[in-house]
C-alpha cells in the first residue's frame, strides 16, 4: 500500500484522497438516511448558504438547493472516481479534468433528482398533511430564511413516520438543526412552521 501511495505523482494523491474520502462520508450518509438517523446535527447535510438563507428562494422546484454538504459529497464523489479511473485513458489533464467535473456535476443532479422522487413517494402516501401536520414537531433541515423570504427544509415526525417537507415561517429566519413546531399547512408539500425555543432554568 504504502509503495503504491508513493508511486502516484502529485496530483493523482490528491485526486485519490478527494476519491476515498468523499466516498467514506457518502457511505455514511447513505447508511444514516435508509435508517432514517437524524442527520440535523451532524453537520453532514450543513447548508452553504449565507447564514440568513437568502439564496433559499425557492428557484428551484420542490425548493431543493444546489449548496449543501451532501452535492459537494457528491461532485466530490463522481469528481475523484473519474479522475482516477480514467487517469491512465485520457492523456491531456485538461480533457480530464473536464470530463471529471461534467461527470460530478451530472451525478449532482441524479442523485437530487432521486432523493426528490423518493421524497415525493413518500408523501403521496396515507397521510393526509392538512389534517395531521399542524402541532407536528421536528428538526430544520435546510435553513428557512425569516418573514417568509424563501423556503427551506425540514423534518417533521407524523404518525410516527419521518416526513420532509419545503417549509416557511412568518418569524425570525431558523437555522439548520432547529426544534420547530408546524402552524400551518400550505399545500401538500410546503408548511408554516415556528422555533420551539428551548426553556434554561
Amino acid at each position: 500500500m504504502t509503495e503504491w501511495w508513493n508511486s502516484l505523482d502529485p496530483m493523482m494523491k490528491v485526486m485519490w484522497g478527494i476519491t476515498m474520502a468523499s466516498s467514506l462520508v457518502f457511505i455514511i450518509q447513505s447508511i444514516m438516511t435508509f435508517v432514517g438517523a437524524d442527520t440535523g446535527d451532524t453537520g453532514l447535510d450543513a447548508d452553504f448558504d449565507a447564514p440568513d438563507g437568502d439564496m433559499h428562494d425557492g428557484s428551484m422546484e420542490g425548493g431543493s438547493n444546489l449548496l449543501t454538504f451532501r452535492n459537494l459529497v457528491n461532485f466530490c464523489l463522481g469528481f475523484g472516481w473519474t479522475a482516477v479511473l480514467l487517469r491512465d485513458q485520457v492523456n491531456s489533464t485538461a480533457v480530464l479534468m473536464l470530463f471529471a467535473v461534467i461527470i460530478g456535476v451530472a451525478l449532482v443532479f441524479a442523485v437530487m433528482y432521486l432523493f426528490k422522487w423518493l421524497s415525493s413517494m413518500q408523501q403521496s402516501g396515507n397521510i393526509n398533511v392538512f389534517k395531521s401536520a399542524v402541532g407536528c414537531q421536528g428538526k430544520v433541515y435546510i435553513p428557512i430564511p425569516a418573514e417568509r423570504g424563501g423556503e427551506g427544509k425540514v423534518q417533521i415526525t407524523i404518525n410516527d413516520s419521518v416526513r420532509e417537507y419545503d417549509a416557511l415561517t412568518d418569524g425570525d429566519a431558523i437555522p439548520t438543526g432547529k426544534d420547530i413546531k408546524v402552524v400551518e399547512v400550505i399545500n401538500e408539500h410546503t408548511l408554516v412552521v415556528e422555533e420551539i425555543n428551548s426553556l434554561i432554568i
